[in-house]
């Protein structure tokens, strides 16, 4: 892409990449295969709706597309499903509305001109969302206003939450490895939502998931990492993945059991897929 897309079109990239998140078989998160934690794959189908138009929306800062977009998703799914997936996809979607380069190239610009205001939305939106994660830390708590730039306040919060660390890497994570395995998957399978599962299984196994590391603690997501490991070998092998269903099925049950939902895994396989989208356009 050397173009700005239209707002309508980064807004259907962002739906689009939503659903065919959840079309993929994700171990321990929501999927059409079977819900959890309490929340369903309609509660997500309504969620990306909602959220999608702010996403796309002309004229508005990152901090503002934030905030709207998790207000629109809180007015109709009423908790938190997709706040990781917003923060990360409107930096992308800023930057594939703007001129100049690559997306990599605008991005890294986006992330560098992220100003307070940016990060007063997004702690209202946080806040909004009632979720945990970005600036619980001594200083720059969400629960206060804000006092330095957006990317300041990430990087706060990167030892802990790994969707701050990449607003201050320039998206390493989607750029280096997500859209490795994408291309990856792509070559071997095709365009089939096993793809996007190998994506998913790719960060589980590679990155302790950080909303597990919040909720129980460093040992329990490097558990979960390693866990994630053979499973990632075996589908990496196979040349037809539904030989992998039945551990992939135990391995989902196995950690809904115990309430242990790799949530920042599967907001980088959104955005994963939100890139992926913008860059063919």
């Amino acid at each position: 892409m050397s173009t700005p897309l239209k707002p309508d079109v980064v807004a259907q990239a962002f739906h689009n990449a939503c659903l065919a998140e959840l079309d993929a078989l994700k171990p321990g998160n929501v999927h059409r295969f079977a819900d959890g934690h309490r929340m369903t794959v309609a509660d997500f189908e309504a969620s990306a709706a909602a959220a999608a138009p702010a996403i796309g929306m002309a004229g508005l800062s990152v901090g503002a597309r934030i905030e709207r977009a998790v207000t629109a998703t809180k007015d109709v799914a009423g908790q938190n499903t997709n706040l990781g997936i917003i923060l990360l996809a409107a930096p992308l979607a800023q930057a594939a509305m703007s001129a100049g380069g690559t997306l990599r190239d605008r991005l890294a610009q986006v992330l560098g001109t992220l100003s307070i205001e940016d990060a007063r939305a997004a702690y209202r939106a946080i806040r909004t969302a009632a979720a945990g994660g970005l600036g619980e830390v001594a200083e720059q708590d969400v629960g206060t206003e804000p006092t330095i730039n957006l990317l300041e306040a990430m990087r706060a919060a990167e030892t802990r939450d790994r969707i701050a660390w990449n607003y201050t890497h320039d998206y390493v994570d989607i750029f280096d490895l997500g859209l490795k395995w994408r291309n990856g998957g792509l070559t071997r399978w095709g365009q089939t939502n096993w793809t996007t599962t190998y994506v998913y299984l790719g960060f589980l196994a590679h990155i302790p998931d950080t909303l597990i590391e919040r909720k129980f603690g460093g040992a329990a997501a490097s558990e979960v990492r390693d866990e994630a490991r053979p499973i990632e070998a075996g589908f990496s092998q196979c040349r037809r993945p539904e030989e992998m269903v039945a551990p992939l099925t135990a391995f989902d049950r196995s950690l809904k059991e115990r309430d242990l939902n790799p949530g920042t895994s599967a907001d980088l396989t959104v955005a994963t897929l939100f890139a992926s989208a913008l860059q063919a356009l």
